[in-house]
C-alpha cells in the first residue's frame, strides 16, 4: 500500500499564492503517477494536475495552465503543486493521487483545505 499525506493548505488571500505538498509512504515503487485533484464545496472532484514519477512530465488541466505548476522529489517521495495568483474560485479540498502498477491501483490522501478570500 501506498500512504499519501497533504499539506500546505490554508487561508489566502486572492493573488497570492501557496505551495501544496504531498508525502507518500509505504510502497513508493508502485507508484507510475501523481495527481492533483480538487474538490469545491457543492462540486464534483476534479482534476488538476499529474507528473510521471520516473520521467518527471506534467500536465495541467486546461484553465489552470500558467498558475499552477507540479513538480516531485522522487528521492524524498515528495510531490508539490505550486499555485500563483490565486482566485477565490481556486477554493476548494485539494487532493494528492497515485496511481500505482498493482492492486489496488490507487491511492488518496485526505486532502488540504484551500480557502482564497476576495
Amino acid at each position: 500500500q501506498v500512504q499519501l499525506v497533504e499539506s500546505g493548505g490554508g487561508l489566502v488571500q486572492a493573488g497570492g499564492s501557496l505551495r501544496l505538498s504531498c508525502a507518500a509512504s509505504g510502497r513508493t515503487f508502485r507508484i507510475i503517477t501523481m495527481k492533483w485533484f480538487r474538490q469545491a464545496p457543492g462540486k464534483e472532484r476534479e482534476f488538476v494536475a499529474t507528473i510521471n514519477w520516473s520521467g518527471g512530465s506534467t500536465g495541467y488541466a486546461d484553465s489552470l495552465k500558467g498558475r499552477f505548476t507540479i513538480s516531485r522529489d522522487s528521492a524524498l517521495n515528495l510531490v508539490y503543486l505550486q499555485m500563483n495568483d490565486l482566485k477565490p474560485e481556486d477554493t476548494a479540498v485539494y487532493y494528492c493521487n497515485a496511481v500505482l502498477s498493482t492492486s489496488p491501483f490507487s491511492s488518496w490522501g485526505q486532502g488540504t483545505q484551500v480557502t482564497v478570500s476576495s
